[in-house]
């Protein structure tokens, strides 16, 4: 190599081992990407250190929410590269929290580059501060959507802020395992549609609990009837949370006994693979919706937050805002949404080739900055020391 090494030590760090298959995806397509173009000893900055190595096979899981800012230091100093990203992981709540590393490294002289991020809501001044702050220092900003732009731009970020696309847009479906559907208990059943739900949480402060509750078991209930369907949902977090939420909108249906929640652990693309067998989609989670725009899946979504949003404008698809949206209005935007499922259908196989082509953008960026970063190493050490 230039710079006179077998291999680049890359670290990523962002909201892995919290076991969102969402979040898996994204790091499993910047692993894939990674290793495709570039030899590489990859270090994962997670939660759950040992789930990451285990799914993904990386060279080192640093356990970073357990370790100290001295403790950590060491696994960033060694890296020709940290990777902050993707994900929506600039919010209020936790921008602190996932901009330590970026800060150690600046400390340390090793380059950053964010990855494919989302961001917001970002309204707290601190916060904005210390985003700010790290920004003005890396090596490249790439967002996944215009409205990620939108927000650092507004949180005071003057650098060159590039629109690329999430990197879960090239995730590839995995088997799924034989006699799944009678396990799941949905073997001989006609036509599915699958439905996400998610719980409030720091990174949807807005949302209220029993208003989509029951927004979501009315339209399951009006689904169940209107096209003879039986509802799957689907949980993207396999933490209880999703699990929960999900049952508590089976619960309030009328039709429940034509509802089920998945209960196998999937992976990412096992996941990817599940959205093929659904004839329609509702859901509020990004990925979810993500995969059902790969699998060529009509849906409606529910955009609770700015990412989702974004990714519908991506796509040229319309969608209600959630916080205005009544049950009849919501019936009445799936009743024509099914009505016009296969012009949709039509209009996904075209959408998203270009995004994909965008979310190949990031790693060109990386493999560019990496060889530059590598150029620079090897001319600083080809130069004669001063006398």
């Amino acid at each position: 190599m230039a710079n006179g090494k077998e291999t680049y030590k890359v670290g990523i760090t962002g909201s892995y081992g919290g076991l969102n298959l969402g979040d898996e995806a994204i790091l499993q397509s910047i692993i894939f990407q990674l290793r495709r173009d570039l030899p590489v000893e990859i270090t994962v900055f997670s939660r759950d250190a040992e789930d990451t190595k285990r799914r993904h096979a990386v060279d080192h899981a640093v356990p970073v929410r357990k370790l100290s800012r001295a403790e950590v230091t060491p696994e960033v100093e060694r890296l020709d590269l940290l990777i902050l990203g993707g994900g929506g992981i600039l919010y209020d709540a936790d921008a602190r929290t996932y901009l330590r590393e970026v800060t150690i490294a600046r400390e340390k002289g090793v380059p950053v580059m964010l990855y494919a991020i989302g961001a917001g809501p970002l309204n707290d001044h601190a916060a904005q501060a210390a985003v700010r702050e790290a920004l003005e220092h890396v090596q490249a900003i790439t967002v996944r959507e215009r409205s990620a732009q939108r927000v650092l731009e507004e949180a005071g970020v003057h650098r060159e802020i590039i629109v690329t696309a999430d990197p879960a847009l090239l995730l590839k479906p995995e088997p799924l395992p034989r006699g799944l559907l009678k396990r799941e208990g949905l073997e001989g059943r006609r036509r599915l549609i699958g439905m996400s739900v998610r719980e409030p949480g720091v990174a949807a402060p807005d949302l209220d609990q029993k208003m989509y509750h029951a927004l979501l078991a009315n339209a399951a209930d009006f689904m169940v009837d209107r096209y003879d369907a039986d509802i799957v949902f689907v949980p993207m977090e396999r933490s209880v949370l999703d699990t929960q939420h999900s049952h508590a909108v089976v619960a309030r249906m009328l039709r429940a006994q034509r509802a089920s929640v998945l209960k196998g652990e999937y992976t990412s693309g096992q996941l990817l693979s599940w959205m093929g067998r659904f004839d329609f989609a509702v859901g509020m989670r990004l990925h979810f919706l993500i995969f059902a725009a790969l699998s060529g899946t009509p849906f409606v979504a529910l955009p609770y937050s700015g990412k989702v949003g974004g990714f519908l404008e991506d796509l040229g698809l319309p969608a209600p805002p959630i916080n205005l949206v009544n049950a009849g209005r919501l019936i009445a935007h799936i009743d024509e949404s099914w009505d016009r499922r296969r012009s949709t259908k039509s209009r996904l196989e075209k959408a998203v080739a270009p995004l994909q082509k965008r979310a190949q953008e990031t790693n060109r960026i990386l493999v560019e900055l990496l060889s530059a970063h590598s150029s620079r190493e090897s001319l600083h050490l080809a130069s004669p020391k001063a006398a």
